[in-house]
């Protein structure tokens, strides 16, 4: 084992306000959901809330940072990237929208709502936990094809997608920043060497931002009235208050928290794919203990293992990255310094980086992925298409004060919407494309008997609506039609088998 010292490197400059700011837009946005859409008051999102929340990013980092350290040290190596730590994206808004809005409608309480959301996010957290022993087993039965695959889905549609629109609603600032990305961390020979990248983008952003009169004053001026002190406190008693009326609303959370676990399985394969062999059980206890801590502080939403890591090492990130986003993610709720800083630095200046993180996890899979196993990577990509262009067409809808319902299928199907098939194939997409993926790669690569399992775990995934259905429930709505479906390429698979065994007597006979 070699001695080896927390040192800061030029790549974890840029490494760090990418991943820090994603973070922080993470963190005002869930802000915002609870204090304007649902109405959770100020003083529990701003005192109890997002302090907890801070805490519970800031624990895992400190795991992560030392997982990268001890790594560093077993192997000798300087290049180790720590892995990124931060919330979950999509718990944010499953959490908001299925859980604290409708029993905060229901009942006017805001107390008790966020109860029902700690014992939520709790379950989630014991999933995580409950896994860590049995992710290492099954990060080896999925094939690395797959899990960078689903991973490459998630770095495009729900990394990169939205930033790369972002940046094209303000192409004054963010093309120059998206150029000096493709020239400094894509192309062979830097432009203004010397400066750290991440500081050249943050400051030619910032300041075309300003030139462009996309950045006020007025804004500076208006964000300093969230400044305050907001110590992180323990909340057990809310917790325990919620656990006998919980049962109703946890529907949703045994699927995100599978999703949350295929999210933690991906990246931890991607780091390995870079060559940063992290232990999985790990890397999930420390994720399910995070939210855990953060659960019992106040926070409703789980922590994960943040996509990227890929992006974050080809930048030339090491350890202290993670580090100092974590210390930035706790100190920013503490003081309410959120809407101060990107009243500073535009987002036009910052979602370029993200969209670099998501190509960099999609090329990564092509990078690793044999040739005849390329077409996985373009199947796994469908249900976090149709996830996203989901989400679109339902915002738009509700934008326009209508729903599907009130449109009607045909009436949109006429239009080339063909919204049953994103809600069948949109939803539980992070477990869809995983199966997908295996069934595609088990075909190709000819292991009949195993793409039956992938079939009989669709249909049994099915048959309780985690995957193609709009909620959780056994046997409802189209759910049985899928599961006959299943099971049919199940069958399909056992025919392939069986014949694939007497072609192979009949050869063996044959040269006897």
């Amino acid at each position: 084992m070699t001695n080896v010292k927390l040192e800061w490197k030029r790549g974890d400059w840029a490494a760090y306000f990418g991943l820090m700011t994603n973070n922080l837009t993470n963190l005002l946005t869930m802000m915002g959901l609870l204090i304007f859409v649902v109405g959770i008051p100020t003083e529990i999102v701003y005192g109890r809330i997002a302090p907890a929340f801070g805490m519970a990013v800031l624990v895992a980092s400190v795991c992560y940072a030392w997982f990268g350290l001890q790594l560093a040290k077993e192997t000798g190596r300087k290049d180790v990237t720590a892995l990124p730590s931060g919330p979950s994206a999509p718990s944010i808004f499953t959490v908001t929208f299925l859980v604290l809005m409708p029993v905060y409608q229901q009942t006017g309480d805001a107390e008790f709502a966020i109860q029902i959301g700690l014992v939520w996010c709790f379950v989630e957290a014991m999933i995580l936990v409950g896994g860590s022993f049995l992710g290492e087993t099954i990060r080896k039965m999925i094939p690395r094809t797959v899990l960078l695959s689903c991973l490459s889905g998630l770095g495009l549609l729900l990394l990169a997608m939205n930033p790369m629109l972002q940046a094209f609603e303000a192409p004054t600032v963010s093309f120059i920043v998206l150029l000096l990305i493709f020239i400094n961390w894509f192309g062979k020979k830097p432009i203004f060497a010397r400066i750290p990248t991440g500081l050249l983008l943050l400051v030619a952003g910032t300041a075309l931002a300003w030139i462009s009169g996309l950045q006020s004053p007025e804004a500076i001026k208006a964000s300093m009235s969230s400044f305050g002190f907001n110590p992180p406190s323990i909340h057990v008693d809310s917790f325990l208050q919620g656990l006998p009326h919980a049962l109703p609303y946890l529907a949703s959370a045994v699927p995100l928290g599978l999703a949350n676990y295929i999210f933690d399985l991906e990246n931890i394969e991607s780091a390995h794919a870079a060559g940063d062999e992290y232990n999985t059980r790990k890397v999930m206890l420390t994720n399910g203990l995070a939210s855990t801590l953060g659960c019992l502080m106040g926070n409703p939403f789980p922590v994960t293992v943040y996509v990227g890591h890929a992006g974050w090492k080809a930048m030339g990130a090491s350890i202290g990255y993670t580090l100092a986003s974590g210390v930035t993610m706790f100190i920013v709720p503490l003081f309410g310094l959120g809407a101060f800083m990107l009243a500073i630095i535009p987002m036009t200046a910052i979602v370029p980086i993200l969209v670099f993180i998501g190509v960099v996890t999609a090329n990564q899979v092509v990078r690793e992925t044999p040739k005849i196993e390329v077409p996985v990577i373009f199947i796994c990509l469908f249900p976090w298409i149709a996830n996203w262009a989901l989400t679109m067409v339902n915002s738009v809808m509700a934008a326009a004060g209508t729903t599907a319902a009130k449109i009607g299928p045909e009436a949109l199907a006429h239009k080339g919407v063909f919204y049953q098939g994103l809600v069948h194939l949109g939803n539980g997409a992070p477990l869809a494309s995983m199966l997908w993926g295996c069934v595609a790669i088990f075909a190709i690569i000819n292991k009949p008997l195993r793409g039956a399992v992938a079939a009989a775990v669709g249909a049994l995934l099915a048959l309780f609506g985690v995957i193609h259905a709009p909620m959780v429930g056994f046997a409802q709505g189209s759910s049985l039609m899928f599961v006959t479906a299943y099971l049919m390429m199940g069958a399909m698979f056992v025919v392939k088998h069986v014949l694939d065994r007497r072609e192979a007597a009949s050869e063996v006979a044959t040269s006897v």
